[in-house]
């Protein structure tokens, strides 16, 4: 009895297992993100703020000292070349210039004598009534007369000037941008005290930090969008600071733009660089398999994930440039690690 009992649930245990088998299934193959290469050359974009300024600034200072008594000019007053901008108060100069002139006056009346004293001592000379040594002390003193009026005439000259440097001009058509002077002040010479913007060109000037300088070149073309009227433009790369700034560590470059009437001094302007590589293709770092010095991706092929080599051109943040890939392309872009060489994976929910 006991046998016939143990034979029966060994055969019901027989068939709980077998019917069990039946609901077992094969594991899935891993589920993995990829990306479709859609094109063969892949441009990176970088936006930055600049502002619109003119090409030529000039820092304008009076060539002497003196006290300013007339000011014509306002900030944003458009000017034209030899307009009137500012006025010294010419006394001073005026009394240095009557002072010059008087002693022109003096050194030509020594000059005068002098000249007289040395053709009559050389007619007494010819007659033998005096000796050479004699003749050669009043050419001496002619000499000495020649040089003493010809530096008062200079010195003449040199105040005349003056009395014209009491008035400054414009030196070009432009916008007074800057006034650091004002009526009844006393400026000395060469300090400044207005800042003249030529109109006949402007530039947009932006700061570009160290690490993304290199991607920006001389007569590179960028695009430029005019935050306050909208407009956009394509300006040309004019100059990159040779130094970074030692305190923001961004270097300044300045860029052409066309003319353009809607566009005035002190603008905003957005600036966008665009470096392009050819045959390059942008994916995620998390793409890249790493074997040594080689760098690699996974493709997806008939649902299947294979190894293939690519060549790092460049990284930017969590992004990287590479090439040896071409449009069409499935590549996996997370999860790399864990993948092994024609394995079958899923793309999406199946």
């Amino acid at each position: 009895m006991k046998k016939k009992f143990l034979s029966g649930v060994l055969v019901t245990c027989l068939l709980f297992i077998g019917c069990g088998g039946d609901d077992t299934q094969a594991p899935k193959p891993p589920l993995v993100k990829v990306q479709q290469v859609e094109a063969s050359n892949a441009a990176q974009e970088e936006n930055y703020s600049g502002v619109v300024r003119g090409r030529y600034e000039t820092n304008l200072s009076f060539q002497v000292g003196g006290k300013i008594i007339s000011r014509d000019v306002q900030t944003g007053s458009r000017v034209r070349a030899g307009d009137v901008l500012m006025t010294l108060d010419p006394k001073d100069v005026v009394e240095q210039s009557r002072s010059a002139e008087a002693q022109v006056a003096s050194t030509r009346a020594q000059l005068q004598l002098a000249k007289a004293n040395l053709d009559r001592y050389a007619e007494l000379f010819k007659s033998e009534a005096i000796a050479a040594a004699v003749l050669d002390q009043y050419k001496t003193q002619y000499d000495a007369a020649k040089a003493a009026y010809d530096a008062a005439v200079a010195q003449a000259q040199q105040t005349r000037n003056a009395l014209d440097y009491t008035t400054l001009t414009a030196n070009a058509d432009g916008v007074i941008s800057e006034i650091q002077a004002e009526v009844g002040q006393v400026v000395a010479a060469g300090q400044h005290v207005l800042t003249l913007v030529q109109t006949g060109e402007f530039e947009v000037v932006v700061s570009i930090p160290e690490n993304k300088i290199a991607a920006v070149q001389i007569g590179q073309r960028v695009t430029i969008t005019f935050w306050a009227t909208g407009d956009e433009v394509i300006g040309t790369v004019r100059e990159i600071a040779p130094m970074a700034d030692s305190a923001a560590r961004t270097f300044t470059v300045k860029i052409s733009i066309p003319n353009a009437s809607n566009v005035q001094l002190g603008m905003t302007a957005s600036v966008i660089t665009q470096k392009t590589s050819p045959n390059a293709i942008i994916l995620p770092l998390s793409a890249i398999y790493q074997t040594g010095d080689a760098a690699q991706v996974w493709i997806v092929e008939g649902g299947k994930v294979t190894l293939k080599a690519v060549e790092v051109i460049a990284f930017d943040d969590n992004a990287v440039q590479v090439r040896g890939l071409k449009a069409g392309d499935v590549v996996v872009v997370a999860g790399v690690n864990k993948l092994r060489d024609g394995q079958e994976v899923r793309t999406g929910e199946q």
